[in-house]
């Protein structure tokens, strides 16, 4: 089977706009015995629930304060942020090759990568503080941050997504004049074009590979309404995304390569609900997960599986599979640390075209991007090493045990005679406890615990001294 490839707050924040929107997310959960019988979706008698094995995406720097997932590519890259105290660092992170901080620009100590595509190019947005102070859209080759051209007499913008043609968008300017923009081929173009009831874009969120870009509008003659606005590069025509009822506006913030919009829909600039929208079906509402009460899609693949963010008390990430709507926390195995639904950190931000989602949760009490796999998509991986003396000398017959993840029980193994033990078929992204033990010797650390999302062939036990 294959592997895809390759601050303690209460709230998320994102570069996106004149300042960083701030998603106050939220709440509850389904009982533990609805995880463990069968596995058995929201609300829906009958269904299964997709199966997710969940991975750290972790730090930049092992002093950093915690790490938020932005997006993740529809080949499987995720990009986000590690954040450290006077900054945060942009990166990058596979499943083969784990977390990549990438180049910081000089001057602008914050910056965040908000997409990649599956060819190396990466952009997002540094700025001067956490709020977004004097952002620059930036675009990352080779690790490199290169500041994005502006359009005519701007000084500001974003980058938010870059397609496989290396077409991004975001926007330049801020308050009150900030308009979507379009880089391209070295240029930087503002969308000029609006819809037919004369909306225009304030920031465009996303773009796919065919040119659809979708993002933020304002309705000049009701400047108190949301617009969720779509503008298609190769007809050169904008229009709406609108029509749940109770509501009048929208957001659009994501689209997938098959052309499907997802979102927030709302009255005026009120409590939003989920869409999906699609030009032969139009505007549905994805169902909330159980006890929320509002919520927004953000990502969505050529499947239509869409994820986001719903709340009440906590902040509460979900999928969308078309069917049903699950609470993220419910599709991964119980044990792991990770807590996904009593928290207002979390989220589910984006899913690849594999299902990989990537978001933010809390891990053991630590704010942590996340990437979630698949069962079908994951892979066993080994853990092997050796047992030896201070002064390097191996040492037979010690007994190595493992427990934990995917394991019935306690398993052992006895060193040879050059001190090697191995733990085979062990399924990826799951924490196993390791311990060694030998008569007449100490080890200074006897029990090691391990989340391993690749073969591990180093993890060795040395004594004391003795």
């Amino acid at each position: 089977m294959k592997f895809f490839s390759s601050l303690h707050r209460s709230n998320f924040l994102v570069f996106t706009g004149a300042c960083v929107a701030v998603l106050f997310l939220s709440l509850a959960a389904f009982s533990q015995s609805d995880r463990n019988s069968g596995r058995k979706s929201s609300g829906q008698q009958g269904v299964e629930m997709p199966q997710y094995q969940i991975f750290d995406i972790g730090l930049v720097q092992p002093t950093d304060d915690a790490s938020q997932g932005v997006r993740v590519s529809p080949g499987g890259i995720a990009v986000g942020r590690s954040m450290r105290s006077g900054g945060s660092q942009a990166f990058t992170w596979t499943g083969s090759g784990g977390i990549v901080g990438l180049g910081e620009l000089s001057g602008f100590s914050y910056c965040v990568s908000n997409s990649a595509n599956d060819f190396g190019f990466v952009v997002g947005t540094c700025a001067q503080t956490f709020f977004g102070s004097n952002r620059q859209p930036v675009i990352w080759q080779n690790g490199i941050a290169t500041v994005l051209p502006f359009p005519a007499g701007q000084t500001i913008g974003d980058a938010n997504q870059i397609n496989s043609s290396g077409v991004a968008v975001g926007s330049a300017g801020g308050g009150s004049l900030q308009f979507g923009v379009i880089y391209s081929g070295g240029t930087a173009t503002a969308i000029t074009q609006t819809t037919s009831g004369g909306s225009f874009f304030v920031t465009a969120f996303g773009i796919n590979d065919s040119g659809r870009v979708v993002g933020q509008g304002i309705d000049p003659n009701n400047a108190a309404r949301n617009v969720g606005i779509v503008y298609d590069i190769g007809s050169d025509q904008a229009f709406e995304v609108t029509g749940l009822s109770g509501t009048n506006g929208a957001l659009a913030f994501g689209v997938s390569n098959a052309g499907h919009v997802v979102g927030s829909a709302m009255m005026n600039q009120g409590s939003g609900t989920p869409f999906i929208w699609t030009e032969a079906g139009g505007m549905t509402a994805i169902p909330l997960p159980v006890g929320t009460s509002q919520g927004s899609a953000r990502g969505v693949n050529s499947n239509g599986w869409t994820v986001g963010i719903a709340s009440s008390a906590f902040a509460i990430p979900f999928l969308y599979d078309g069917t049903a709507t699950y609470r993220v926390a419910d599709l991964i195995p119980p044990g792991t640390g990770w807590d996904l639904s009593t928290n207002t950190s979390s989220s589910a931000m984006g899913i690849s075209e594999d299902n990989v989602i990537v978001g933010t949760g809390v891990l053991n009490g630590e704010v942590h991007a996340y990437a979630m796999v698949p069962v079908e998509n994951t892979v066993n991986v080994s853990l092997s090493g050796r047992v030896l003396h201070a002064n390097g000398i191996p040492i037979g017959n010690a007994i190595v045990t493992i427990s934990g993840g995917n394991l019935p029980g306690t398993i052992s193994a006895r060193t040879g005679s050059f001190g090697y033990f191995q733990f085979d078929e062990l399924e990826a992204g799951m924490t196993y406890t390791v311990s060694v033990r030998m008569r007449h010797y100490t080890f200074g650390e006897p029990t090691r615990i391990v989340t391993p999302d690749a073969n591990i062939t180093d993890l060795d036990f040395i004594t004391n001294g003795e």
